[in-house]
Formats: structure tokens, C-alpha cells, sequence
């Protein structure tokens, strides 16, 4: 999965403090983002397979993340987004299997904090007992500089030339960043990221 585009500036829950809903009709998919929430630290995580599940489910309150696949059975999950955010949800991730230019601008305006690209099975679920590596705490500088232009939806090679890398370069620290964190998808490094701080 590749994150293809960002907000900033909107606040980051600590691990163990958010809650999340998980609006995804495939059960594969749903089933993987929910174990990675869990695993990164949700207290609580819904998950239903549409727009009208999601609706009744919000119903119940507020709360502080919502991730919805952009095409849903019945509806848009962007525009869900929208609803959700309008009526005081903090943030919203959507998942697609399009880098529609047009999709991406829709997302972003309807508040979405960041906008993935799903190119196969979704993140790797994160059972308990298992080891994550290191930690984002044993990242380098250079490290985490390199997950902030991923997070911000850049390709290797516009990595390593806005930091004057080789694309050889900016793989090595993917290579590090990956075995540090536990995992090789490019998403969930961002999303655990993201849950300690360490980028915007």
C-alpha cells in the first residue's frame, strides 16, 4: 500500500488513546487494517462493510478515527468521510485501489487526514506476541526524513532527489526503516509513525 496523499497539522493520538472505526467491504482487507489498529495501540475499533452500517454505528458517538474504502456497496466512503468529520470526528484515512488525481482532491477537501492506495492484500495483520523490530525510537534522522516525504506520498525517486540520494540509497533506508518497524508496507510505516509522533 503507498499513501498518496496527506494532511498535516491535525493533532495525533497517543497509542492506546483512540478509537477507530473501519468501514471496508472486503472481509480480507477489513479484517488486516483492524488487527494493525489494534495492534498500534486502539482502544476500541468497529468494523462494518458500508455506509449504512457506518451510520448506525456513528450514531453511537464520536470518535477518533475513521478509515472507509472509497467504494463502498451503497455509497462513497469519501463522502462518508465528510458526514463523519462534519459531525466532529477528528480524522479519516480512505483506502482505494485508485490514484485518481480527481479522487485524491475530493478526499483531501472532505477532511481525510490521508488518502492510501491499496495495490494488494492491505497491511499485514499484527497478531500479539509478535515482533515488531526496534521501534520508531531506534530511527535515524536521516530515517525519518525519508518516511516523511513517504508519508507525504513521494516515490523513491522523488526521495532521493529532494534529499539528493541515489534511488540505491533511499531503498537501503527502507530497508532499514522496514526491519526497525517490523514491517515492509509502506502504509502501515507510515501509520506507525504517525501513532508515536514521530511524523506529522
Amino acid at each position: 500500500m503507498t499513501t498518496v496523499a496527506e494532511r498535516t497539522g491535525i493533532p495525533v493520538p497517543r497509542p492506546g488513546r483512540f478509537a477507530a472505526l473501519v468501514v471496508v467491504a472486503t472481509p480480507a482487507l477489513r479484517e488486516a487494517v483492524a488487527h494493525t489498529l489494534r495492534a498500534l495501540g486502539a482502544r476500541h475499533v468497529l468494523e462494518v462493510s458500508s455506509v449504512a452500517e457506518a451510520r448506525l454505528r456513528a450514531a453511537a458517538g464520536v470518535a477518533d478515527l475513521v478509515i472507509a474504502e472509497a467504494g463502498l456497496p451503497d455509497g462513497s466512503g469519501i463522502a462518508l468521510v465528510r458526514e463523519l468529520r462534519a459531525a466532529g470526528w477528528v480524522r479519516g484515512i480512505v483506502l482505494t485501489t485508485s490514484d485518481d488525481p480527481y479522487s485524491v482532491r475530493a478526499a483531501i477537501s472532505a477532511g481525510v487526514r490521508a488518502y492510501i492506495v491499496s495495490t494488494g492484500n492491505g497491511p499485514t495483520p499484527v497478531r500479539s506476541g509478535e515482533t515488531r523490530g526496534e521501534g520508531v525510537d531506534s530511527l535515524s534522522a536521516r530515517e525519518i526524513q525519508v518516511l516523511q516525504l513517504v508519508a507525504d506520498g513521494k516515490s523513491n525517486k522523488d526521495i532521493g532527489e529532494e534529499l539528493g540520494l541515489s534511488a540505491l540509497t533511499v531503498k537501503s533506508h527502507l530497508a532499514r526503516i522496514a526491519r526497525k518497524l517490523g514491517t515492509g508496507d509502506r502504509a502501515e510505516m507510515v501509520v506507525t509513525a504517525m501513532r508515536a509522533g514521530v511524523v506529522a
